[in-house]
This record gives structure tokens, sequence and C-alpha cells, in this order.
């Protein structure tokens, strides 16, 4: 399947994709802007409060490194950054009105997202080309997506954030 030509990035397409996020078990949706082979991956992340993203980095063997990027559109996130115990060792607010907006993290940053705000858009850069078995460094001692404990975690997380 080829890209088209123009992929408009606007208002109209945030809401189709928010819709599809809110209508989603996970609370979030992508909407790629790559196609699964492109060497760059680049994509709209929208999310709702209440979606719980486990702890993970991104490391690649070879071609490239394991960077992301977020630059948030519309809404708000937290972001936090963990060490390797799985302790929250830093914790930021990226909002579409700033006065941060986005940020980089380095290959092998283990972190998770919380959504702090409804229909939030993140448009996300890295590595690619996507390799869904190799992806993701989940951290230990985190309940998996799905689990109930995930809810209390994603609630826990949201409020270091005062919302």
């Amino acid at each position: 399947m080829t890209a088209p030509a123009l992929q408009l990035i606007d208002q109209d397409l945030f809401d189709q994709v928010a819709l599809r996020s809110r209508q989603s078990d996970r609370q979030r949706m992508n909407f790629n802007l790559h196609q699964e082979s492109d060497l760059v991956q680049r994509f709209l992340n929208v999310m709702q409060p209440g979606t719980y993203v486990r702890p993970h980095r991104h490391s690649r063997q070879g071609t490239g490194e394991g960077f992301e990027c977020f630059v948030v559109l519309q809404g708000s996130i937290g972001v936090l950054l963990f060490d390797d115990n799985g302790v929250c060792t830093q914790r930021h607010r990226l909002d579409a009105a700033g006065p941060v907006r986005g940020l980089q993290l380095s290959e092998g940053s283990f972190h998770s997202l919380v959504a702090l705000t409804a229909d939030t858009v993140i448009f996300e850069l890295k590595q690619g080309p996507y390799q869904p078995l190799a992806d993701k460094d989940f951290l230990v001692g985190f309940p998996q997506e799905g689990e109930l404990e995930s809810v209390n975690q994603e609630v826990e997380w949201r409020s270091l954030f005062d919302v």
C-alpha cells in the first residue's frame, strides 16, 4: 500500500482519530503517516485519560538508535522516566499551549505516558522500520496492559500532574 501524495494533519484528522480512540478499549489510537517498512516511523498518537502505557524502552540492534521524540499538537500529556529499578526519576508535562510542547528521549530510557486531557494528540517520531516483536523492552514490576492493577497505576501517575 502506498502513501497518499499529501496527508493533511488538521483538526478533521484529529477529530476522526480521537473518536476512534474513545471507542477503543485501550483509549488510544495511532494514525500512521509511515509505511511499516519505512526507516523513520512518524505517526499521530491520540490518547484519552485512563489509557495505560506500561513503562518501556526502545533499543535498536544496528540500524539506528532507539530514540523517541514526542510533540504535543493538542491537549497535554505527562511523561514519566524511570530507572532500571522502576523508580520514577523525572516527570514532565507536555502541553500544546506550552511552555514545554515536546521532548526527545535517548535510546534505552524507560518511560511511560499519561493523557492529562481528553483527545490529546501527540506527533511521534522514532527509528524504523517497525519491529513488532522487538519494539519495546518492558520494565519489570509494573502491571500489564488490561490488568486491574494497571487502572490504579494510571490514576496514581496522572495524579502526579495535579489533574
